[in-house]
């Protein structure tokens, strides 16, 4: 059969939303575009472990510190379901791996930024979490059917981490002058780094209607965006607190908040690797994947020691 049937039977299965698996035909550029993204979203889960991380030792309290573990642990979680998905459009995950820790791959800016304060722990599980999960509910829809089902719990476990947030700065909020002001000052910090996170507006992003089409997103970088925005500007009157954007408001015509405009700039400048904390966090990765090799020797060789004794 021709390619272009081919092509056409393809795009037939995802208009009917029927889901797109391993061996079924596909054209290159599906198969790319869809490593490219899942590979980048566990790279993100991986690497976003990093800021948190920082805060386990020094949690205010016993239960903070068993709350923000299963947190973290539920990041490395959905790395490891991430990279199982990717494996299945035909990279290694040795080689997913070796791009980030090579600066090849690429994975979310927000992850960039440092987390200053405890105040930064509720400000990432809320508005960094809560970015990602408007962006990861229309992925359990994805075309590509190992990622969507991976998506699914992803998702439940996404949706405590930001109420989790949302509680720590809601504890802030009403507590003493101090805490407050913590709990503002990390709002202040992360909101703009949040609203990068749905990538370039749609005039600057290459991929989009493509992706679209593909039923590979469901929704374009700048609707999602506003989604949030909606979304956010309503649960921060709980908090007591404000966002740092004296242009958002409320526009009746639209039915959506209006805002100021994003410092671009800073975020393709953070995406090429130039961030406050781009060389931290790949130090960090190199200097753990370096300290673990001894467990991925031990690991193979207890697996070729249990198939000689089936053989």
């Amino acid at each position: 059969m021709a390619t272009t049937d081919m092509g056409e039977l393809f795009q037939q299965k995802i208009d009917k939303e029927i889901k797109i698996e391993p061996r079924d035909w596909m054209p290159d550029a599906y198969r790319k575009t869809n490593l490219r993204q899942i590979s980048q979203h566990a790279h993100s889960e991986i690497v976003g472990m990093l800021p948190e991380g920082n805060w386990i030792s020094r949690a205010p309290t016993l239960k903070r510190k068993a709350i923000l573990l299963a947190k973290v642990q539920d990041e490395a979680g959905h790395g490891l379901y991430l990279y199982s998905a990717a494996e299945t459009l035909g990279m290694s995950r040795d080689q997913m791996v070796a791009d980030l820790n090579n600066g090849k791959a690429k994975y979310s800016s927000i992850f960039n930024y440092p987390t200053l304060t405890w105040a930064d722990m509720g400000a990432v599980g809320w508005l960094v979490d809560g970015a990602a999960i408007l962006n990861q509910v229309m992925l359990c829809r994805t075309s590509y059917g190992p990622y969507a089902r991976a998506m699914v719990r992803i998702c439940k476990e996404e949706s405590f981490h930001q109420r989790q947030g949302f509680e720590i700065l809601l504890v802030l909020s009403k507590g003493s002058a101090a805490q407050k002001a913590m709990c503002q000052d990390a709002i202040n910090r992360w909101w703009w780094p949040s609203l990068m996170m749905f990538g370039p507006k749609d005039s600057e992003s290459t991929n989009s209607d493509q992706s679209i089409q593909w039923k590979i997103k469901r929704k374009t970088n700048d609707e999602l965006r506003q989604q949030f925005i909606d979304m956010i500007a309503e649960q921060v009157k709980i908090l007591g607190m404000t966002l740092p954007d004296d242009k958002l408001q409320w526009n009746p015509e639209r039915k959506h908040y209006d805002f100021g405009e994003i410092n671009w700039e800073e975020f393709w400048n953070v995406v090429k690797g130039n961030g406050p904390c781009n060389k931290q966090r790949l130090d960090a990765r190199r200097k753990a994947h370096e300290e673990g090799a001894w467990v991925r020797e031990a690991a193979k060789a207890h697996a070729a020691k249990r198939l000689a004794k089936v053989a």
